[in-house]
């Protein structure tokens, strides 16, 4: 068992070091982030499954707080609400669970976050098919090859690995850091 988790530890330090060549696209889509809530947008997030968790893991920091005090930010998390999904899965089907809460909640100047370990998730590509016709900023958050999500949105940042875990794990690193970089700022 113990070598179990010292493999895993083992694979997730090798992740993070391969991981280092992703700091000028954390921090490029970082400043952008900044950038849309000084101009008054907000972030939407999305995902599936674990990433669903970490998309309403961004949102609940930036309207919260994540470690220091600041004003409130505006951020949904559209995996959040179950009344919602569920509407829309079953009039339009799952497919849709994101594109339509990106069409009745998006605005010109917003920015959407998905996050797909994949990014195959159709539900996540329709929703930034239905960002990009709103005049928003897309950011993937994938890992693998990036999927069929790759070249699709203004900033993307996929994970060097082929492993779910190490990927998702790689994410949180990623939200810590533009958590980080916005609560540097004077809000």
């Amino acid at each position: 068992m113990e070598a179990h988790i010292l493999k895993q530890i083992n694979e997730l330090g090798e992740v993070v070091a391969a991981s280092r060549s992703l700091a000028p696209k954390i921090s490029d889509s970082g400043r952008h982030l900044i950038k849309v809530l000084r101009s008054g947008g907000k972030i939407l997030t999305c995902g599936n499954g674990g990433s669903a968790t970490d998309a309403l893991h961004l949102a609940e920091e930036f309207v919260g707080r994540y470690d220091g005090e600041r004003a409130s930010l505006p951020a949904i998390c559209l995996s959040a609400d179950v009344s919602v999904l569920t509407c829309i899965a079953n009039d339009y089907g799952f497919e849709a669970v994101f594109s339509r809460a990106v069409e009745g909640l998006g605005h010109p100047g917003d920015v959407l976050v998905g996050i797909s370990t994949s990014g195959n998730s159709a539900n996540i590509l329709r929703a930034f098919e239905a960002a990009k016709a709103k005049g928003m900023t897309t950011i993937l958050l994938s890992g693998k090859d990036g999927g069929k999500a790759r070249g699709q949105c203004d900033y993307e940042i996929i994970a060097p690995s082929e492993t779910t875990a190490r990927i998702q794990e790689i994410h949180t690193l990623i939200l810590h850091c533009w958590l980080e970089m916005v609560e540097a700022e004077t809000w």
